[in-house]
């Protein structure tokens, strides 16, 4: 009787054990740039994610947001303390290249996926080693450059000069711009770079001019990516101005005012959601999630970055729900799980496109998700496909 006992109150915690485990919270642990160079980047994603539902595919959801400040250090330090003490199953971010690709080693280290929000493709391209943990929801500085050179070809541009972060982001930029401008017939003229906190570059820009370029590539991110283009204009550039992916906040309207009208860039839908064609595959999904945040966060405040971070949640739902059928959340099985379902994503719809993943292509996002805008007005407008 006494062992029978034992063995009943042995099951009993056995049982106990495992309901709690069934109801596991689900960990997400998220490093952002809310502060320093890239703040206008890490605020909007930032607002995004306080945008998130409680639960994850039924599961209970804890966020855990931190700061690195802009710092790839801090963000590498901050990744391993989601990791090591807090446990999470899945890392969203950083929104700055230099520091995911710093994060590529402890966050394979721990099996733990990471989906960040960068731009640059070098963070998830080629798919081997570490980089097999690594997700990305903005569209690759490869589809980018590919809309934007075939949208100079199509305007006459012969002739480009280049000036670019002196970092991963421009590194990565003046790579694909010159595969894509090679294509095209775009010769590259000048090539000049540039720091995120620079004061001056004042001389990269008076040797970008005497190149007498058709046009000018800014390849830079955020505020910072107002001074080139300030210059170019006060020492008397007359030709187009084109800048990246990563000025679509409204902080780049404001710093650069007069400056940046006219300028052309390379955009996903929520940025232009408003002025898309009605027939665009991304308008209803792009002005849902738009709506929404203009509502909390008032008009004109809705940026690339917003939207970037806000396509984690459906990717998460879509994935977390068949890693569930696997393991549960706080364990190894779960988080390789998890990765793996994040890399058979099909046809999920997310405010920037719609999302196809495989074992080769950790972004999944094809031409609906690539458009050229242009500002008009002090605001973000849709120019063509």
């Amino acid at each position: 009787m006494r062992l029978s006992c034992q063995l009943r109150r042995a099951l009993a915690l056995a049982a106990f054990a495992l309901a709690g485990l069934a109801h596991a919270d689900i960990k997400v642990g998220i490093d952002l740039s809310s502060t320093g160079p890239a703040a206008a980047i890490g605020i909007t994603s930032k607002n995004a994610i306080l945008m998130w539902p409680a639960t994850i595919a039924g599961q209970k959801a804890q966020y855990i947001v931190l700061n690195d400040g802009t710092d790839p250090g801090a963000a590498v330090a901050n990744i391993r303390k989601l990791i090591d003490e807090d446990h999470v199953d899945v890392i969203v971010g950083p929104n700055i290249t230099p520091a995911a690709l710093a994060a590529l080693d402890p966050v394979a280290r721990a099996q733990t996926p990471m989906i960040t929000l960068v731009g640059s493709g070098s963070v998830v391209e080629p798919q081997e080693g570490n980089r097999i943990w690594a997700f990305k929801m903005a569209q690759t500085d490869a589809a980018m450059a590919d809309v934007m050179t075939r949208y100079m070809s199509n305007h006459g541009v012969k002739t480009v000069g280049f000036i670019g972060f002196a970092d991963s982001y421009g590194e990565s930029w003046l790579k694909e711009f010159t595969k894509f401008a090679e294509l095209r017939h775009i010769s590259l003229v000048a090539t000049e770079r540039f720091n995120r906190n620079d004061a001056s570059v004042t001389g990269q820009v008076l040797r970008l001019m005497a190149a007498k370029p058709d046009a000018v590539l800014i390849a830079g991110a955020g505020t910072p990516a107002v001074l080139p283009q300030r210059t170019l204009v006060e020492r008397g550039f007359k030709g187009p101005i084109y800048q990246t992916h990563g000025i679509a906040t409204p902080e780049f309207i404001k710093l650069g005012g007069k400056d940046v009208e006219g300028t052309l860039f390379p955009t996903q839908p929520v940025v232009v959601a408003r002025t898309l064609p009605a027939d665009h595959p991304a308008k209803k999904a792009a002005m849902a999630f738009v709506d929404a945040y203009e509502a909390k966060y008032g008009a004109g405040t809705v940026t690339q970055f917003a939207g970037d971070a806000a396509g984690v949640y459906p990717r998460l739902q879509d994935a977390v729900g068949r890693a569930l059928k696997a393991a549960q959340p706080g364990t190894v099985q779960f988080r390789v799980a998890l990765r793996e379902a994040l890399e058979q994503a099909h046809e999920v719809v997310v405010p920037n496109g719609v999302v196809n993943t495989s074992a080769k292509d950790h972004v999944g996002l094809d031409r609906r998700a690539s458009v050229m805008g242009v500002i008009k007005g002090g605001k973000f407008v849709y120019l063509s496909q």
